[in-house]
């Protein structure tokens, strides 16, 4: 059945006229190198920047965890003046095959977890750090959150995706989400024709996987002219047919099988000595809210947030995010849940 689905896709293709992105040769990978980089142990470059304070004047220390179609380059939560003004020393980094990083051929789970570790050895950022992820960055964070709970001195998921597959989801709060039944489509083309996915990905008329701005919020919109951020609507800027291997293997990543439900987590911290985070758009198009109240419920040592008027872009720098920061290292809370 495999064979014949992957006939069908290679027919299409070929009739539509869409190239493999899998197809390219090993030259047309190569990419001009300009960020510092850290060689982890299995041989890769990662590709990292640095924001806020430096190191020995900082107070708080955060690595962030960027989603698909994202990188290192991309400004998050906070200028420049607030990171100063809070003695933030922020950590941004490419994850693998994104920006400036190695593609890892055989990415996981526990790789993606693997490699924040080694990028906070290797900078020598110290023992306990906190980690913020974006979107689809936080199929990385929990998997730190299970695997080394004493390196985090707190964690916040902002826009996480929510994966159909785990076990704990109850089959009638899914069965008529349109999310659902977007994420499978995306992964049986991931998987069939990867090159048909690539061009509903960057095709500026359709709505269903490329940077639309119909998938974002007005909100999100405004932020976004505010900031000068309107790149992140524009499909121009997505990754060329030879990166796009490492979308690929975020979405069936993302969304596939884990060996793990997060659901079923106990808390980690039962001394109260870190505190996570979700933080959640009512608005959100790619992630809807009635999924993240549920993970809510079932991890009440979780601190639940909901921006009444926010999309999917909650991580754009302005003051929902912020506050993020304001809450996640000071324990100020502006923003009451409004389940």
């Amino acid at each position: 059945m495999e064979m014949l689905f992957k006939k069908i896709a290679a027919s299409i293709l070929s009739f539509l006229g869409y190239s493999d992105p899998q197809s390219n040769s090993r030259a047309e990978l190569q990419r001009t190198v300009t960020s510092p980089r850290i060689r982890l142990k299995d041989g890769r470059y990662l590709a990292y920047r640095e924001r806020g304070v430096t190191m020995n004047k900082s107070i708080h220390r955060i690595i962030l965890v960027h989603g698909i179609n994202s990188s290192k380059d991309k400004d998050f939560l906070a200028t420049q003046e607030i990171l100063e003004e809070m003695r933030i020393y922020m950590l941004q980094f490419d994850r693998a095959g994104y920006g400036e990083s190695d593609q890892n051929p055989i990415r996981s789970l526990d790789s993606e977890a693997s490699d924040i570790e080694e990028l906070a050895d290797q900078l020598q950022i110290g023992s306990k750090f906190y980690l913020i992820s974006v979107s689809a960055g936080s199929y990385p964070a929990w998997n730190c959150l299970r695997r080394i709970p004493h390196r985090l001195t707190g964690v916040a998921f902002v826009v996480p995706i929510v994966n159909y597959k785990w076990n704990s989801l109850p089959h009638d709060l899914i069965k008529n989400d349109h999310a659902n039944k977007l994420w499978r489509l995306v992964i049986w083309l991931a998987r069939y024709a990867p090159g048909l996915l690539y061009s509903f990905f960057t095709q500026k008329s359709n709505g269903v996987l490329s940077g639309n701005p119909s998938l974002f919020s007005k909100k999100d919109i405004e932020v976004a002219k505010n900031a000068n951020r309107l790149e992140v609507f524009d499909p121009k800027l997505y990754p060329k047919q030879s990166d796009f291997e490492s979308l690929l293997q975020d979405f069936t990543l993302a969304y596939g099988k884990w060996d793990f439900d997060p659901l079923e987590f106990g808390n980690p911290f039962t001394e109260n000595e870190s505190s996570v985070h979700i933080w959640q758009g009512c608005e959100d198009k790619i992630v809807p809210c009635h999924l993240q109240r549920y993970v809510s419920k079932r991890l009440p040592w979780i601190h639940y947030h909901e921006v009444g008027d926010g999309g999917h872009a909650l991580w754009h720098v302005g003051p929902v995010g912020e506050a993020i920061l304001r809450s996640l290292l000071l324990g100020q809370d502006p923003y009451s849940p409004t389940i």
